[in-house]
């Protein structure tokens, strides 16, 4: 795994005050992306970190936020949006071999139900007949802690 960068000049939420990154700024994915806040983190380098998602829509729901502060796809800078959807693309690609799943939904908002305003793409895992049907996207949630870690030590093997 990519070591995880951090650093209050790597992402600044748009009302951020960090004081030496130690600060929690008004974006948890910022946070998450400085280290502040704990996350399970199967990716991390230059372009993004890849983390768990908390309440998943299945276990191993994960989500790729671009290192960079902003909201929407719109926002992300052309020169990065390549090096973004790569890694979206490589983390959808072992998510069958890592978590035993048959493919994966990919997907993104874009201020409308976006619950953070972080742009992100969920990746998540999917097997015929798990029962999620259109945009209706019931929530999980791991047994533990351990079990979470277990989940991202299986992708991040996957992505190494």
């Amino acid at each position: 795994m990519a070591a995880l960068v951090t650093g209050p000049d790597l992402c600044r939420g748009p009302l951020a005050s960090r004081q030496g990154g130690s600060a929690i700024s008004e974006c948890i994915f910022c946070d998450v992306i400085a280290g502040v806040v704990p996350a399970h983190v199967v990716l991390a380098d230059d372009a993004v970190v890849a983390f768990l998602d908390s309440r998943p829509v299945f276990k191993g729901h994960v989500l790729v936020a671009p290192r960079a502060h902003v909201r929407t796809l719109a926002d992300l800078p052309d020169p990065a949006v390549g090096p973004f959807f790569l890694r979206v693309q490589r983390v959808s690609a072992v998510m069958p071999a890592a978590l035993g799943c048959q493919g994966t939904f990919v997907a993104a908002n874009n201020v409308v139900s976006q619950s953070v305003p972080h742009l992100h793409v969920h990746v998540v895992p999917r097997t015929k007949g798990d029962g999620l049907r259109g945009f209706f996207w019931p929530r999980t949630r791991y047994d533990s802690d351990a079990e979470a870690a277990e989940y991202a030590e299986r992708m991040r093997a996957a992505l190494t």
